[in-house]
């Protein structure tokens, strides 16, 4: 069995509570880890025997273009597509921080984090 992460995939997207988050759009962040058996890759040294990270970015990337009103939403919708669309991935941890959130305040990012397994 492997973990494999894919940090720091930014997008600019459309997801919030507030009508003017969903018009003009925010920066987010998302880092997703999966684990898998890679058992025949490591030996082969072929992607056909692995999940590709390519494919696994490609489902991140569709699922951030839907506008959602929360980043529960977004992180659900993307965890339940890569077990979806990768029978061979058996968890998945999907964290999903919105870039200087509209809080009132000065900070760096609200984040939420998901696990889901099969």
């Amino acid at each position: 069995m492997a973990l494999i992460t894919i940090n720091d995939m930014r997008f600019y997207a459309h997801h919030g509570c507030f009508e003017q988050e969903r018009v003009i759009g925010t920066h987010f962040r998302v880092d997703l880890t999966f684990r898998t058996d890679t058992s025949k890759a490591e030996v082969s040294d072929n992607i056909a025997d692995t999940v590709s990270y390519l494919d696994v970015y490609q489902v991140v990337k569709a699922e951030m273009k839907t506008p959602s009103h929360l980043l529960e939403h977004v992180a659900r919708r993307v965890g339940e597509r890569v077990l979806s669309d990768f029978p061979a991935v058996e968890y998945v941890t999907v964290k999903i921080s919105k870039l200087n959130p509209p809080l009132g305040g000065q900070m760096d990012s609200v984040s939420v984090e998901i696990e889901m397994e099969r």
